[in-house]
C-alpha cells in the first residue's frame, strides 16, 4: 500500500466506515417485517379526491395499507417504490392505500399531484387508526389478504423485492 495512501486511512480511516455506515442506512435502512395473521373490524377513509374508501371494497385483493407522512424522508424515499410495484401488479389483485398520519388533506392531495402518484391516500381516520393502531414510527406497512386481515407488518421502508415476496406469499 502506498505510504500517502496509508497515513490517508489511518487519520481518515473511521471517518470513511462512519460515513459509509451513514450512506447505508440512507439508502436502505433497517425494516423488519412481522407475521401479524389477526382479522381486523371495518375501517374508511376519505380519499383525496373526496370519495369514502371502505374495506369492504377491498376485499379480494392484495392490499398494502402504507401509514406515513410527507415530512418522513425514509417514506418519501419508499413512495415510488410504492408506485412502481402498485402499477405492475394492480392488475393481478394488488392495491394500495397510503394513509398520511398527520398530514391535512390538501397537502397530501398535493404531494400525490405534485409527484404524479396515481395510487390511493388519504389522511388518517378514526376507523383506520382502530383497525391498525398508532404507528410507533414511520413508514409502517400492513399488508392485507384478500378476506382484509393484516397478514404482515412492515416496520420501516419498504422494498419493490420484498413486496414482492409478501404480495406472491399470498396469491
Amino acid at each position: 500500500m502506498p505510504p500517502k495512501l496509508k497515513a490517508f486511512l489511518r487519520n481518515h480511516g473511521v471517518t470513511l466506515i462512519l460515513l459509509a455506515l451513514v450512506t447505508y442506512i440512507w439508502f436502505r435502512p433497517p425494516a423488519s417485517v412481522t407475521e401479524e395473521n389477526r382479522q381486523i373490524g371495518p375501517w374508511s377513509v376519505r380519499l383525496t379526491d373526496g370519495r369514502t374508501l371502505t374495506s369492504e371494497e377491498l376485499k379480494g385483493k392484495v392490499v398494502l395499507v402504507n401509514l406515513w407522512a410527507t415530512w418522513c424522508p425514509y417514506c418519501l424515499k419508499e413512495m415510488p417504490v410504492i408506485e412502481e410495484f402498485w402499477k405492475d401488479n394492480r392488475g393481478k389483485g394488488f392495491e394500495v392505500i397510503a394513509i398520511s398520519v398527520d398530514d391535512p388533506p390538501e397537502k397530501v392531495a398535493q404531494y400525490m399531484k405534485d409527484k404524479g402518484y396515481l395510487f390511493m391516500a388519504s389522511t388518517n381516520d378514526p376507523s383506520a387508526t382502530a383497525a391498525f393502531g398508532r404507528p410507533s414510527s414511520i413508514p409502517t406497512s400492513f399488508v392485507l389478504d384478500k378476506e382484509g386481515n393484516v397478514r404482515y407488518k412492515i416496520d420501516g421502508q419498504v422494498h419493490y423485492p420484498r413486496l414482492e415476496k409478501l404480495f406472491k406469499s399470498l396469491l
